[in-house]
């Protein structure tokens, strides 16, 4: 048996414990649209609708809800508060969820990084309810220019990064695992 060469990557926290089985299960989705959706490969790389859009029916195909469109209909919403008659008061935005996991699934691009998409996500996923893991799609590499320069940001390796010092660190306790999936 040969490992097939791949650039789809994922890391999951805390480190201490063995990644959920379903982990690999949604990189392997990544990995099958490698050559649609890779940014290592891609001249440049897709919006973050148009990588949910070619990964939807898998998603789908795995028990996820996944965001349909720009409709309010067509979002997927995660409550954060329940008021009177147990209403949510209020909600936050999601790319999928799947409820038997209590999974959030978060698809960035280009702002991923410098637009610190991540650290939205990082903090929405510690406070939607029932989110006990998040996991959070990231160009390995996001390619733009500077100057006239082609430029590439490590969007994948400066996340994980960050998801190191916040799973590491003994200030604080994460209170959902969390996958970052370089693609």
């Amino acid at each position: 048996m040969h490992m097939i060469k791949t650039t789809i990557r994922f890391t999951s926290f805390p480190k201490t414990e063995p990644p959920p089985r379903y982990g690999s299960e949604v990189a392997k989705i990544f990995t099958d649209h490698e050559k649609q959706i890779g940014t290592e490969l891609l001249k440049k790389g897709l919006t973050s609708n148009e990588v949910l859009e070619i990964i939807r029916e898998d998603l789908v195909g795995i028990g996820f809800e996944v965001e349909a469109g720009k409709l309010k209909q067509d979002k997927i919403e995660r409550p954060v508060f329940f008021g009177e008659n147990g209403i949510p008061t209020l909600k936050y935005q999601i790319d999928a969820y799947h409820p038997v996991w209590n999974c959030g699934l978060e698809v960035e691009a280009g702002r991923a990084w410098m637009g610190n998409a991540i650290y939205r996500d990082l903090i929405q996923g510690l406070v939607m309810v029932q989110v006990d893991l998040l996991i959070l799609a990231i160009p390995n590499a996001y390619k733009y220019k500077s100057s006239g320069r082609n430029v590439i940001s490590t969007d994948y390796s400066n996340t994980v990064s960050v998801a190191d010092a916040l799973y590491g660190h003994t200030r604080l306790r994460m209170p959902y695992r969390l996958i970052i999936i370089g693609y």
